[in-house]
């Protein structure tokens, strides 16, 4: 007997369509492993019909005052409460993500960020008028960029996809967001939460794959291209963008180095990077997946972390025992093993280190000692619920170790030395610190990162100028 799969269809304009040449893509529940639905499969006519619908609606929006703004992105927030199990339930079929743990981590950091960029539409600030010329008057502008590309990762589909309209829409752009052709399934129920309340034509859902997304960047109505995602996909989106001068924003690929000295609270900082390594199956570019420790306390440290990661449960999503569930699909499985089956003999997995069951994309969690610094696994981003631990002699040691990678989103720094910590903040070369914690993020802080992690912030007041552009104006005081 076939199940019937549901048809997702793109949201464009203010109504549902299908592709125009109506080809579908099949996407995937990772926990099962089976096809639950269909999604588009857009062209370049659809990506035409979202820009032009996109187009049009921007100079109405652009002229909405922010309190106006403000109402629409407060009802958003509202209606995302008032559907947060609908919500849930899509985005638990997207990802597997344990039910449990996608209401109480993802719901509400979410609703807040769209509070918060709310409140930041009426918070549009340029430096005071003055005379900085005898007879002339200065002022500086605000304004927003225009229509906005925007294309959302498959890790975090829902929070992604907040972080990237919330602070376009507060600013007064319009939008065209591409989901992951993995996991389109949350941002479709999103389109429709918003289309009930903003403006046709402000907010647009194009499902599709790389290609989607590349006429997506490369068209010429788009001001702006946003994306998260992989470091290949944002060089790729930087290049096309550059033949027509867009403004780009990326959030790309982690290498989080945690770093724990030996006056650490070792039961802590091991319970907490458990946590933060495995987290969402280690699918994040801030996880506490690179942990450097002080030689002293190397194996003491590693024997805890390995008995943590037994400890650690991962399975279905009406689990409520369970940290995580799958990986995202078949080739991140791949992925991940790939990284395990390639170890170099010296290292040594102390626990995991193999897939969990043969349904669905589970992955065991997983720890590595005994590697060295250009070791395939340290230098790359492995994506998965795999911490690798190395060990270090010295501050200094710890700090070539830590910075000594392409990537530079996020660390943390595990000691009770405040002078130590400072030291290691101001040195580490990452767009976030962390100091005896690791992963917290909140909306009024930038999230972001420097060399191959991209460059723009998301989230904070930083986020929203990104949103912006900026316009000197002058008159003359002789009328």
């Amino acid at each position: 007997m076939t199940t019937e799969l549901r048809r997702l269809r793109n949201y464009i304009n203010g109504e549902f369509r299908d592709a125009a040449d109506g080809r579908t893509i099949e996407v995937v529940n990772p926990a099962t492993g089976d096809a639950y639905a269909t999604s588009p499969l857009s062209g370049a006519a659809d990506v035409d019909a979202a820009m032009e619908a996109a187009a049009a609606a921007f100079p109405a929006w652009r002229d909405s005052t922010p309190s106006e703004r403000q109402r629409v992105l407060l009802k958003i927030a509202d209606a995302f409460e008032e559907r947060a199990e609908d919500l849930i339930a899509a985005e638990s079929e997207n990802t597997g993500k344990p039910i449990a743990l996608t209401r109480s981590e993802e719901i509400p950091p979410m609703v807040d960020q769209i509070r918060f960029f709310a409140g930041a539409a009426r918070l549009l600030e340029g430096r005071s008028a003055g005379e900085y010329m005898e007879g002339m008057t200065s002022i500086v502008r605000r304004e927003p960029v225009g229509v906005c590309a925007q294309v959302a990762p498959w890790n975090y589909p829902m929070m992604m996809a907040v972080w990237k309209f919330a602070p376009a829409l507060a600013a007064g752009n319009t939008v065209v967001l591409k989901p992951s052709d993995t996991t389109p399934a949350s941002t479709v129920l999103i389109a429709e939460i918003i289309g009930s309340i903003a403006p046709k034509g402000v907010f647009n859902v194009v499902c599709g794959d790389r290609d989607t997304g590349r006429a997506m960047v490369e068209h010429k109505v788009p001001a702006m291209a946003s994306i998260t995602g992989s470091v290949r996909a944002g060089m790729q989106v930087a290049e096309s963008a550059a033949k027509d001068v867009k403004r780009v924003h990326l959030e790309l690929g982690g290498k989080a180095p945690v770093v724990v000295f030996e006056d650490a609270d070792l039961a802590k900082a091991v319970e907490d990077i458990s946590v933060a390594g495995f987290f969402n199956a280690g699918q994040d570019c801030t996880a506490a997946t690179r942990v450097l420790v002080h030689e002293s306390i190397h194996d003491e440290f590693v024997t805890a972390l390995a008995k943590a990661a037994a400890d650690t449960k991962t399975g279905m999503p009406d689990d409520e025992d369970v940290l995580y569930g799958p990986l995202n699909n078949a080739n991140q499985l791949a992925q991940v093993s790939g990284f395990i089956e390639r170890l170099p003999a010296h290292a040594k997995v102390e626990a995991g280190g193999a897939r969990v069951g043969d349904k669905g994309f589970f992955y065991a969690p997983t720890v590595v000692s005994g590697l060295r610094q250009d070791d395939e696994i340290i230098q790359n981003e492995v994506f998965g619920p795999v911490i690798t631990v190395q060990s270090f002699t010295d501050e200094a040691e710890a700090l070539s170790h830590a910075n000594g990678v392409d990537f530079a989103l996020a660390s943390s720094v595990w000691t009770k030395d405040h002078a130590r910590a400072m030291r290691m903040s101001k040195n580490l070369d990452f767009g976030c610190v962390w100091i005896n914690t690791h992963i917290p993020l909140v909306a009024e802080m930038p999230h972001g990162g420097f060399k191959k992690s991209g460059y723009g912030k998301d989230l904070s007041a930083y986020g929203f100028e990104d949103y912006t552009r900026i316009k000197h104006v002058m008159t003359s005081l002789d009328g």
